[in-house]
């Protein structure tokens, strides 16, 4: 009769399995570990959150019952655990949508308060140069309404005839001071803007409109304010508006005269070019 073979001996030590899945488990702990190093918990909803569930799973100590007839949780821990989804995590931090709306308000309302100050010391120093230059009497000045910018007016009859865009030679002294002025903000943004009344040129006119003749007449300043007093071309702009921005009613001669302007807007140094 044949002899029964001897069964062989398992091999000795642990499965070569085990090896890699104790690797795999000890780098998922090293990961998780160095994910919680960054994070940041805020203190008061981790402590409402250890809470609720030491209450309803009784997984820490006191705990409570665990979920209804109708799959809500329930014991003192209710209000919290069912609510959980309004503590959301990005990499162990909690965001809290009221506190960043909070922070995004409270940051416009720093920048819209340092723009403001912005605007009012260039309002001052610009209203000061004016005085030294004695201009208040023909040059307007005021403050943008979203304080971009201190805007320096003067009619158009004192620059320019009737229809015409050659400035005239009785101006050039108070455009010469103008220009003192400008040239000690030539870094920032200046734009140089023509303003017609709503009255259309006259069929003899070399311009067909007044998109054209207000634009000849901001171009015409421009080539002072570069040409005679030197400002930098790449900070300075010339554009037109036509009858399209009036200050005043074009229905008397006196609104259309008022809305015949060139403008100059001295942007504040957060618009420097």
């Amino acid at each position: 009769m044949a002899k029964k073979k001897k069964a062989e001996d398992a091999p000795k030590g642990s499965p070569a399995w085990m090896a890699t899945f104790s690797d795999l488990m000890n780098l998922l702990l090293c990961f998780f570990v160095l994910l919680f190093s960054m994070s940041s918990i805020d203190a008061e909803k981790y402590a409402a959150v250890v809470a609720s569930l030491s209450n309803s799973f009784s997984i820490f100590s006191s705990g409570g019952s665990a979920i209804n007839k109708t799959g809500q949780l329930i014991s003192s821990g209710i209000s919290q655990l069912n609510n959980l989804d309004s503590y959301t995590f990005d990499t162990g931090k909690p965001v809290d949508s009221d506190s960043e709306t909070r922070e995004i308000d409270d940051a416009v309302e720093y920048v819209e308060k340092m723009q403001e100050e912005a605007v009012k010391k260039l309002y001052e120093e610009v209203a000061q140069l004016m005085s030294s230059e004695e201009i208040d009497s023909d040059v307007d000045i005021s403050i943008d309404p979203n304080n971009q910018y201190v805007k320096l007016t003067i009619s158009g009859a004192i620059l320019f005839d009737s229809g015409e865009t050659k400035i005239k030679d009785g101006s050039l002294p108070i455009l010469d001071k103008i220009g003192n002025i400008l040239k000690n903000y030539d870094d920032n943004l200046i734009k140089i803007e023509g303003h017609t009344d709503n009255v259309p040129v006259g069929s003899s006119s070399k311009y067909d409109d007044n998109m054209e003749l207000s634009s000849a007449r901001a171009y015409s300043v421009w080539k002072f304010m570069v040409g005679k007093k030197h400002l930098d071309p790449d900070s300075l702009e010339a554009a037109g508006r036509s009858e399209y921005n009036p200050i005043a009613d074009n229905t008397s001669s006196a609104g259309r005269a008022k809305n015949r302007r060139v403008e100059f807007k001295i942007y504040t140094e957060n618009y420097k070019r």
